[in-house]
């Protein structure tokens, strides 16, 4: 029995595959800083400009990281990158496109001194039609401009430091192209999306396709639904539309004795199968995707989240999806090793913090099982630029990543960072409240949370930012089973009120979504940051022991532990940064996995 969606490992983009039609352009490019921005003026973009270029770069990583061979940590705006690559020029009826899958924060990209693509927003992928600028085979210039200014505050950053080295929770910056840069060739009529949103209590999925054009004329898409040898549906759908919605109905979902055998859940993560193909009205294929979803449903009720209409408690970890020699994009397999990691220690989901990740890890936790909350990096300051650029990169990676199964909840906004005083001045409570109703139009199947910690105005979830490092007080706080709309507003953690006035309350789940964060003591002329410190293994233990059972023996819906790995200098991780578990892995998985209460 052969699942295609095992096929789409490794593939920079796994929920559309059209193999073999795809050249990976990681490696080495030619660098410049451009500090004093000449490089427009002296037309670096030219096939034939190579002076500037002594530098060489190892893509995908960032210039500050030491796996890119720069290892620049300084302030640099605009960086530039030049590669040679040896094009074959398409034939009728195909196209050459350029894939980046994410470039901080401003790109341009020109071939042959051609511009053929810009894009602003450092989180999210962008594609250039090369098609027109490559009118022969042989080699060609492909340069990249990327600016990411270090200083402006408008511009969504997430925990990249604005100073020059990294301070308390802020980390090295990440400049430049830092996730797959990709060839693919494709036909003329192609597909360039698909979305899925299973509606398992009705024993259907919706789907979404979406063409690169208007099409000149009819066209049909046949869409499969496949587990191992079983077909669950085929439908065929007649459009003359650029984006085409419907609803596929899989009749093996109303018997209910067969639930388990298809349902996706961390515990048993099953993936369906899919193929799309798009034909002329004359039913010639124009082009052939293969694809994959989960069938799964995420509810919310009475306090507690529903898993397929089963309570369903989250143990989570923060992740800040860093690593040392690479910064925020990842080295060779470390996002599948992530995702195991954080099975094997007992969670079943995690907080990705302050990053829109490489689709390859929501890939991993799909197959693997494990549930995600998705983050908008954030901005630090509010005014009209912060609203158009978060509003715009936050849509991009809605839309993005809506069919994964993994992700449950949507979070654009993280303790009021770009929103410092929502209370207070109505524009910024406005953008919240905006955010949170723009991510329900995108998709209104999970929920969304408009600002994560305190403050809290539109959320399906109340999730709560908590550092206590006695778990007595997390027991008062939070251990009786129906947690009371009044005391929570009572809560003012990290000094500021967790509820605005006029928040509704209609028995969202609260959930502890960071808390924790101890670190061990550092030694004389270390600077580590934690939440408290511990001296001894033991110690961290018994620590991470008792909060885990105050969250779990409690009234919430779930928790996020601060966090999962060490980052930096912000050492609090349940792992090192080199992922070594600080205590034994079975230690840490039975404090994780820890059963709640009878009671609760």
């Amino acid at each position: 029995m052969h699942h295609t969606h095992l096929d789409a490992a490794g593939h920079p983009r796994p929920q559309l595959v059209r193999d073999p039609d795809w050249h990976d352009l990681s490696g080495p490019w030619g660098f410049a800083h451009d500090d004093a921005d000449l490089g427009r003026r002296d037309r670096w973009m030219e096939p034939d400009v190579t002076a500037p270029f002594t530098a060489t770069v190892t893509v995908p990583y960032p210039p500050e990281s030491r796996a890119s061979g720069i290892h620049d940590t300084g302030h640099h705006p605009v960086v530039w990158y030049r590669r040679t690559v040896d094009l074959t020029r398409p034939v009728e009826g195909r196209r050459l496109l350029l894939h980046f899958g994410a470039v901080d924060h401003r790109a341009d990209v020109w071939v042959d001194g051609r511009r053929v693509g810009h894009h602003e927003g450092g989180h999210t992928g962008f594609t250039c039609d090369l098609t027109d600028a490559v009118d022969r085979d042989g080699p060609h210039v492909v340069v990249v401009r990327a600016e990411d200014q270090p200083l402006d505050p408008t511009q969504p950053r997430g925990k990249q430091d604005w100073r020059r080295d990294p301070h308390v929770i802020w980390y090295h910056r990440t400049t430049g192209i830092w996730q797959p840069v990709w060839l693919e060739e494709v036909p003329a009529d192609h597909l360039t999306r698909i979305q899925w949103t299973p509606d398992v209590a009705h024993a259907r999925v919706h789907c979404t396709a979406r063409l690169d054009r208007w099409p000149d004329g009819p066209r049909t898409l046949t869409v499969r639904l496949a587990h191992g040898e079983r077909i669950l549906a085929e439908q065929r759908i007649r459009t003359d539309q650029q984006e085409t919605a419907f609803e596929i109905t899989v009749p093996a979902l109303r018997h209910g004795q067969d639930l388990d055998d298809l349902l996706w859940t961390p515990e048993h993560p099953h993936l369906v199968d899919a193929t799309v193909t798009l034909a002329d009205s004359d039913g010639a294929p124009l082009d052939h995707v293969t694809s994959y979803l989960g069938l799964r449903d995420i509810a919310w009720h009475d306090g507690l989240f529903l898993l397929n209409h089963k309570p369903y408690f989250l143990r989570f970890a923060l992740q800040q999806g860093y690593w040392p020699d690479t910064h925020l994009a990842a080295p060779a397999d470390a996002l599948r090793r992530d995702a195991e990691l954080a099975k094997e220690i007992g969670l079943n989901g995690l907080r990705v913090h302050q990053k829109i990740e490489d689709p390859r890890f929501l890939y991993w936790a799909d197959r693997l099982g494990l549930l995600l909350w998705e983050e908008m990096p954030s901005a630090y300051a509010f005014g009209a630029a912060t609203v158009e650029r978060v509003t715009r990169e936050w849509t991009e990676a809605v839309t993005r990543d809506l069919g994964h199964p993994s992700i449950m909840a949507w979070i654009p906004v993280n303790e009021s960072w770009s929103v410092p005083n929502p209370a207070d001045v109505p524009a910024q409570r406005h953008f919240m409240d905006a955010l949170y109703h723009l991510t329900k139009a995108l998709d209104p199947s999970r929920p969304a949370v408009s600002n994560d910690g305190w403050e809290i105005s539109r959320a399906d979830i109340w999730g709560v930012h908590d550092y206590t490092q006695d778990a007595g007080t997390l027991r008062r706080r939070y251990g009786h089973a129906s947690l009371r709309q009044g005391e929570l507003r009572e809560q003012w953690p990290g000094a500021k009120r967790l509820v605005l006035d006029g928040a509704e309350h209609d028995r969202q789940p609260v959930v502890l979504s960071e808390f924790g964060g101890a670190t061990f003591e550092p030694a004389a002329g270390e600077e580590w940051f934690g939440y408290d410190t511990v001296a001894t293994r033991e110690e961290f233990t018994e620590r991470l022991t008792g909060l885990v059972s105050a969250a779990v023996d409690s009234g919430l819906a779930g928790f996020c532990y601060t966090q999962f790995t060490d980052t930096l200098q912000e050492t609090n991780g349940l792992l090192t940064a080199e992922r070594e578990p600080k205590i034994p892995v079975a230690e840490l998985r039975a404090v994780l996995t820890r059963a709640r209460s009878a009671s609760d």
